[in-house]
């Protein structure tokens, strides 16, 4: 009998250190790191528009597509985000130039900051660009460029923490960068409509956690 309250007594020691251990460590100990939804699938509470372009929401999917003025446009969140893990999913339905933002703010139609390219096959998505700086910090190698599924759904990842910022398609590692000026950077997230017309793509799951 001594032997099993021994036992007993040590069982419960571990359950009041493992209930300590996650009350300070475990998932609800900071509401700040649950990844939370940017879109709610129903209207564009949260993000503010700049530009003439189209924004609308389709069957629960987030829509951004070309207008009659075939110029740029953006959608950018009202808050910032400054280290975060963000996950997407984007469909394109038309062979034009669009992207993910981070770190980056918008004066009427020009940005400040740096984009994640979606684009059509061949043509860099997931790689790094910096606009109206030093421009393309990171291009995509051709053995890279067949994991974009063009027409279908693709899920696009971004860690950006500190200087470091990595990019991942459909599961495979794209970009690693290590870079100062986008580490002191400050802005929103924010999805691109590029000028010159002919652009439809589709977004939903726009899932963001904080680091």
């Amino acid at each position: 009998m001594l032997k099993l309250r021994q036992v007993i007594v040590a069982g419960a020691a571990v359950l009041m250190l493992n209930s300590a251990f996650f009350a300070l460590n475990g998932p609800s100990a900071d509401p700040l790191k649950k990844p939370v939804k940017l879109f709610n699938g129903k209207d564009l509470k949260g993000w503010t528009v700049h530009g003439t372009e189209k924004w609308y929401v389709d069957g629960g999917e987030l829509i951004c597509e070309s207008g009659p003025d075939k110029q740029y446009g953006y959608l950018t969140t009202d808050k910032f985000y400054k280290n975060f893990d963000l996950t997407l999913k984007f469909k394109q339905e038309a062979n034009g130039n669009s992207g993910v933002f981070f770190r980056s703010t918008v004066t009427g139609t020009k940005v400040s900051g740096w984009q994640v390219e979606v684009a059509p096959p061949n043509h860099d998505t997931g790689g790094i660009y910096e606009s109206y700086g030093r421009n393309w910090l990171v291009q995509i190698p051709d053995e890279k460029e067949g994991f974009l599924k063009m027409g279908e759904w693709n899920t696009l990842r971004i860690r950006a923490q500190g200087d470091r910022t990595q990019t991942w398609l459909n599961g495979h590692e794209m970009v690693d960068l290590t870079d100062a000026k986008i580490g002191a950077g400050q802005g929103s997230i924010a999805l691109q409509i590029h000028d010159g017309g002919g652009i439809k793509v589709r977004w939903k799951d726009i899932m963001l956690e904080e680091l």
